[in-house]
């Protein structure tokens, strides 16, 4: 089968979630497919970033943002049409018709695309079936954002919020297939047939991923890109209300904030207990040196890939009923769930200082996404729903 994939970004390097999802993806349906692969990027893509991909795809071609496309597809899209800027951001008009051609001169058999961002490119098109891959609910994702905006920025998230919801809606029916990565996501999808739509998980690399046995630097790690809305308002959380309370009880508790593009407010975060690292080269190394890793998520949406690698790696980790809302792990069995100060400073104190339950959580973990989270499974019922159309 000829598979023709369209993505917002480059997938790789792997430091964000829709990237870790592509490639993996794009690496399994290679075993026994070919993959003409589209994407779109606004920054330049390194020849070892292409390298990467080549064994897995059978021509790659990239389109290319620059600054000033972007800036007036934002300006047009506030001021002159109703798209979400996550759509405008991301659509450059002109390539509309070489990425269709792209697709249509390799005679591919499929179309797959990752996220709302790129439907614009190829909602008109009849003669090939595609697949829309919602992965997130964008809208419910940015509406979780409004309150904890700004003032000034507030009416702008309201109205982005608004606009994503209804083109959830409204694209809906340009694609034959949906798929997302969990039920609470599927559920808020403003539609009549919403539930038509196939829950197709992430994975985790379980021998990347593996156990190791490290001498430990820190008591908790967070990790993720930290310029991402979700990951800076959960480990702002972390620093300025949980930690001061667990001080009280651990004056030398320590916590490492590892990830991709820390922002100005992540960077004030460092302290004395508390290290910024920025981009890590190998972030096995932080979740191994860690006897806990924590990820207090107060808003975003979908699947957090950081608590599927730290458990992959035997290490006990505590999250919000809003991350565990898709993971669906049990409470106390594979990992222990917080939603106020006190119950993460109580979760982090038992951890660090009842042995034989972080070992239990960290083993119950490992076999919870051994079972639960495995590339190849979810992949194969993704191939499996393009043969069917």
């Amino acid at each position: 089968m000829k598979i023709g994939i369209l993505l917002s970004r480059f997938p790789f390097p792997l430091e964000k979630g829709d990237k870790l999802r592509a490639y993996h993806q794009i690496k399994e349906l290679s075993k026994s497919n070919e993959i003409y692969l589209c994407c779109l990027s606004d920054k330049d893509v390194r020849p070892s970033h292409f390298d990467e991909l080549k064994p897995y795809c059978k021509e790659i071609m990239v389109v290319q943002l620059s600054r000033l496309t972007i800036i007036k597809n934002l300006i047009k899209g506030l001021l002159f049409s109703k798209l979400p800027l996550q759509v405008a951001y991301f659509f450059k008009k002109s390539a509309k018709k070489p990425i269709v051609n792209f697709f249509r001169s390799n005679k591919v058999d499929h179309i797959y695309c990752q996220l709302i961002r790129v439907s614009e490119y190829v909602k008109e098109v009849k003669d090939i079936p595609k697949t829309l891959d919602y992965m997130d609910v964008l809208s419910k994702g940015m509406e979780r954002r409004i309150e904890k905006s700004k003032a000034y920025l507030k009416p702008f998230v309201r109205i982005e919020a608004s606009r994503l919801k209804k083109y959830e809606h409204f694209i809906f029916n340009a694609f034959e297939n949906k798929t997302i990565i969990s039920e609470q996501d599927r559920d808020l999808i403003i539609h009549a047939q919403n539930s038509s739509i196939e829950i197709v998980r992430n994975g985790v690399d379980l021998a990347y991923f593996s156990p190791r046995r490290k001498e430990k630097s820190f008591d908790l790690v967070f990790t993720g890109n930290m310029s991402y809305a979700p990951n800076v308002d959960g480990v702002t959380f972390l620093v300025e209300e949980v930690l001061p309370e667990l001080w009280k009880k651990s004056p030398s508790a320590t916590l490492a904030i590892a990830g991709a593009s820390p922002n100005a407010k992540v960077q004030r975060l460092a302290q004395k207990n508390v290290t910024v690292t920025g981009w890590v080269d190998d972030i096995r190394d932080y979740y191994a040196c860690s006897k806990v890793f924590i990820a207090p998520m107060q808003i975003g949406t979908g699947l957090q890939n950081k608590l599927l690698e730290a458990m992959a790696m035997q290490i006990p980790c505590i999250t919000s009923t809003l991350a565990n809302n898709a993971l669906k792990a049990k409470d106390r069995e594979n990992i222990i769930i917080a939603n106020c100060v006190d119950d993460y400073v109580t979760a982090i104190t038992e951890l660090l200082e009842n042995n034989q339950l972080a070992s239990r959580i960290a083993l119950n973990g490992h076999d919870f996404v051994r079972h639960n989270y495995d590339w190849k499974s979810t992949t194969n019922q993704l191939e499996k729903l393009f043969l069917s159309t």
